[in-house]
């Protein structure tokens, strides 16, 4: 079966149903993720997703179109275990978005409920499915895909998805990174490792700790995360466009560049213009490559011990310099949806009188000193010119940025680093509200197989909100985003030759009022036979 796309076109199905010419009608409540699902039906997101999908079989029941909806359907409710799949079929959005094709509402026979009545893909089912397909070929879906190849599809479709969108920033900023992933303390899962963690979940080496320090810590069994993002300079949208999963003891910094690489092979030049990494990822023949061979600059921070650091330092010695004036990057309040009344206008600004008459009104941080230094050779193993932008703080040494872009702009320089900063927040959202770490299963597959999905799903639910002019939404935690996901109108759903229409209850009963002859007499044959299919709709039900 290929995939139905409904693509909504309210006036010509309004003018079937003044003519009885329609192929079915329901009620439903539309919701943010019908809304989702119909963006990735129409821009053609599923079918593509579906065709380059790293997983072939020689006989293909179920599509997989249907099997990429379903997980990230579950990613968005955020259910980890495939079991909870029928609750999110009658729970979501998913139904509405695919048709009555897949499924649509019946009442059954002995209980007298409304439920949901799918054909299926195949006669082999003794009673009436409930889901468009089994919770056991999703699970068996994703645990016989293999790891590296999931990896290496959303590696691959993800960047050209977004150039085919032409969603890459012209700021062409990009982020890499690297977090850990823990599990339960489990040998079966393949590929993990137990390490050393302080209470802020940063790896420590116990030599190097005290006794009182030692306490503090905790051995876990983790993976670690490398991953590439893709961002602008206001932080309006984080899109993951590359990652690896692998072992919590292997080290980050050429598994990102060989990402890094793997990516320009497939945008060409010009996507790419900044990438933002932290101390870690400093390697200066890999960021003299991608400066000599791709143009891109690498922004990073200064270890300690690095000479180009100490020679900086000495410039601010040798000569004077003039610093300037650094002022953090903050977001734009969201949009005010409606007017404050006067009154509380009012009664805000006396408490702020009073809180600054008090003394208790928090005062503005004065803005940072920040110099440049052009030109800086002194780090044999970079094969181009560097750039230090060093940070004056107060009783300590002044700290410093390195990047290949030769520029005076010092500000600009921090202001960009900064962006790196944030993606601490992205993990935070990632892991805790997107349940990133919630594994029911140490199968390596498996593990994958839900990091990919929610990065996938995350991704995709970021390009939506940017395309329909949203950003604000997509700094929201998930459980605040999932308030925009709830229903919030229910309508009467027309479906006319693969096109919809949404007619609230008003307006449909005041089209069917008014239809004519022969129009009308159409209209009720075809109402009267819905109406025995949804009564009759289960010819094999389960019990009560």
């Amino acid at each position: 079966m290929n995939l139905l796309v409904f693509e909504q076109d309210k006036v010509y199905v309004k003018k079937c149903l003044e003519n009885g010419e329609i192929d079915y009608l329901e009620a439903v409540s539309e919701g943010a993720e019908t809304e989702f699902f119909e963006y990735l039906n129409t821009r053609g997101v599923l079918k593509h997703l579906a065709d380059t999908y790293p997983l072939k079989r020689k006989k293909q029941e179920v599509p997989l179109w249907l099997y990429i909806a379903s997980d990230i359907s579950l990613r968005l409710h955020g259910t980890q275990s495939f079991h909870g799949y029928p609750l999110v079929i009658r729970t979501g959005g998913l139904l509405n978005a695919l048709g009555p094709e897949v499924g649509k509402k019946t009442v059954h026979p002995q209980t007298g409920q409304v439920t949901i009545h799918c054909p299926g893909f195949n006669h082999k089912n003794k009673y009436d499915r409930q889901t468009p397909c089994d919770q056991d070929f999703l699970r068996k879906t994703a645990r016989t895909t293999e790891a590296d190849k999931l990896e290496g599809w959303f590696n691959t479709e993800m960047p050209r998805l977004l150039k085919r969108e032409k969603l890459f920033d012209p700021e062409g900023i990009f982020i890499g990174d690297a977090s850990y992933i823990f599990v339960p303390d489990n040998d079966n899962y393949k590929g993990s490792d137990v390490l050393l963690f302080d209470e802020h979940n940063h790896p420590v080496k116990k030599e190097r700790l005290s006794p009182s320090q030692l306490r503090c810590c905790r051995y876990r069994r983790c993976y670690k995360w490398v991953e590439l993002i893709h961002t602008n300079s206001s932080g309006e949208f984080f899109f993951f466009v590359a990652m690896h999963l692998g072992r919590g003891k292997s080290h980050e910094c050429p598994i990102l560049y060989e990402l890094v690489e793997q990516f320009l092979e497939i945008v060409g030049k010009g996507v790419m213009k900044w990438l933002i990494v932290d101390r870690g990822f400093l390697d200066g023949q890999r960021i003299g490559h991608l400066k000599k061979h791709w143009n891109v600059e690498t922004l990073s921070g200064l270890r300690s011990d690095m000479n180009v650091l100490e020679d900086a330092r000495g410039l601010l010695k040798a000569e004077p310099v003039k610093w300037q004036d650094y002022q953090p990057y903050t977001p734009p309040p969201p949009p005010v949806t409606a007017a404050k009344p006067e009154s509380l206008l009012s009664r805000e600004e006396a408490r702020r009188r009073t809180l600054k008459l008090q003394g208790r009104w928090p005062k503005p941080k004065p803005p940072e000193k920040v110099v440049a230094f052009n030109d800086l050779t002194s780090w044999d193993a970079c094969p181009v010119p560097l750039t230090v932008v060093l940070t004056q703080q107060k009783d300590k040494p002044p700290w410093g940025l390195v990047t290949t872009s030769k520029t005076q702009d010092a500000p600009l320089v921090r202001d960009r680093y900064h962006l790196r900063e944030t993606i601490e927040e992205r993990h935070r959202q990632t892991k805790l509200f997107w349940d990133l770490t919630g594994f029911h299963s140490p199968n390596f597959n498996l593990v994958t197989n839900q990091v990919v999905f929610v990065a996938l799903t995350y991704t995709l639910l970021q390009m939506q909100l940017l395309g329909e002019n949203r950003p604000e939404l997509n700094r929201m935690t998930k459980r605040t985003l999932r308030h925009q996901m709830l229903p919030h109108g229910n309508h009467i759903v027309v479906y006319a030759d693969q096109y919809l229409g949404f007619f609230d209850i008003p307006e449909y009963t005041e089209i069917v009022m008014t239809i004519v002859e022969p129009g009308k007499s159409k209209l009720l044959r075809k109402v009267r036979r819905f109406r025995r299919d949804f009564l009759r709709g289960l010819n094999w039900p389960r019990g009560p």
